[in-house]
């Protein structure tokens, strides 16, 4: 069985584009599950899958976050990877979608933990916003927020994977992927065109698909009236591509294969900086060219 993927919300985990991506798994929260029924469950994901990869946001509320640790720590394995992402919700949706078509490929667990990071930075997340007044996961001048009391004023906010905040009007733009991605856009309460028609444009991507608005959305952005948008790569063949091109290393504490300069699964750094992985300035885009 390949290694499981899973999740902290129903909402994180988006149909799939093809009939071989496996689905991933929702853990429940600790006011909906004892803590020894979670140990349970989590011990029959490891029985079943062997690795179990547990991708949460960083927004997840804290005594979700506690029993994550928790489990891990009384279950005393080292089979569990638990990756925090500051990805807003749809973008790490779509990064958990790719990890789960990942987990299909003759990748160890510890090679699929670790790319998370990787595709991380391939993805450009954001969305339009009629307000930044309660946005705090963006840098946000204090113009915008004095726009933002302006009735009618929209705003285009990237997060990932570098801060962008632009007023919506004549000639506003934001930066996009220089390589060829669809976009998934997912709506809140609020009424445009501009996602599908304008960023779709100027980003030129290859397709637009829609999606439901995960529940999390709301609180992330500061407001519920908002378009959330992800790009993203969807062949898996150029995300296995984007994966292999990077050297392995194994980890010197738990012994598992991983790429990049830390384990997912037991936190060990790599000891020696010649150990390292090169950064993604120098990786192999050339699969992302031929997408083009």
């Amino acid at each position: 069985m390949p290694t499981v993927i899973a999740v902290t919300s129903p909402d994180l985990v988006l149909p799939p584009e093809d009939q071989q991506t496996p689905p991933a798994v929702p853990l429940q929260s600790p006011d909906a599950q004892p803590l020894e029924h979670a140990l349970a469950d989590m011990q029959t994901l490891i029985d079943q899958h062997g690795y179990v990869i547990v991708v949460y946001s960083a927004a997840t509320p804290t005594p979700m976050q506690h029993r994550l640790h928790t489990v891990r720590s009384i279950l005393e394995t080292d089979r569990i990877a638990l990756f925090r992402s500051d990805l807003p919700p749809l973008g790490l949706a779509v990064l958990v979608r790719q990890l789960r078509q990942l987990s299909l490929c003759d990748l160890t667990a510890g090679v699929v933990a670790s790319a998370a990071r990787l595709l991380t930075h391939y993805i450009h997340a954001g969305a339009l916003l009629n307000s930044v007044a309660r946005l705090d996961r963006v840098p946000v001048g204090l113009k915008s927020h004095a726009k933002s009391w302006v009735p009618g004023s929209q705003f285009g906010v990237v997060a990932n994977p570098a801060p962008q905040l632009v007023k919506i009007g004549p000639g506003a733009a934001l930066a996009g992927p220089e390589f060829g991605t669809w976009l998934l856009v997912a709506r809140g309460q609020l009424e445009s065109d501009w996602v599908k028609d304008t960023l779709a444009r100027s980003w030129q991507v290859q397709g637009v698909r829609e999606a439901v608005l995960p529940a999390e959305s709301a609180r992330w952005w500061g407001t519920s009236k908002l378009i959330e948008f992800a790009t993203y790569l969807p062949d898996l063949s150029i995300l296995y591509q984007l994966v292999t091109s990077v050297r392995r290393d194994r980890c010197h504490w738990c012994a598992l294969e991983l790429i990049g300069d830390r384990c997912v699964f037991c936190s060990a750094t790599l000891p020696a900086p010649e150990n390292q992985t090169p950064s993604r300035d120098v990786l192999n885009h050339e699969a992302l060219a031929r997408q083009e």
